[in-house]
């Protein structure tokens, strides 16, 4: 299996995509204070997940997943405080945190299968 072929890792890339069509059209201001985080947050996930899966021990692996999931919950909250600002639609909002809550509950079960196979091992 390669990195590409991780439906996580599209999640997470599909995720950074969304945002950076709202970031675009953010106003400087907008983009300093909430936008870079927000971006960074999210790049960060699929960075972690493709960082861990490159890694040979499971703990090392997780240590980048746990990193990853850390990511995410920043990412939800940056989502959320853009729609608070007026600066996503509710529409918007909801299908990202959709996809959020999804990728959080695919990772969740990746790191546990990630742990399983060291004691099949």
């Amino acid at each position: 299996m390669e990195l590409g072929d991780l439906e996580i890792y599209k999640l997470s890339r599909e995720i950074s995509k969304d945002l950076w069509k709202i970031y675009s059209r953010l106003d400087w201001q907008d983009k300093k204070i909430m936008g870079n985080q927000c971006i960074s947050a999210s790049d960060s996930v699929g960075a972690n997940i493709a960082e861990g899966f490159g890694r040979f021990h499971y703990l090392d692996k997780n240590k980048f997943n746990y990193n990853s999931r850390g990511s995410l919950l920043e990412t939800v909250h940056w989502v959320e405080v853009l729609r608070e600002r007026g600066k996503l639609t509710v529409n918007e909002a909801n299908i990202i945190k959709e996809k959020l809550n999804k990728l959080h509950f695919k990772l969740n079960n990746y790191i546990k299968s990630t742990k399983k196979q060291t004691r099949l091992s």
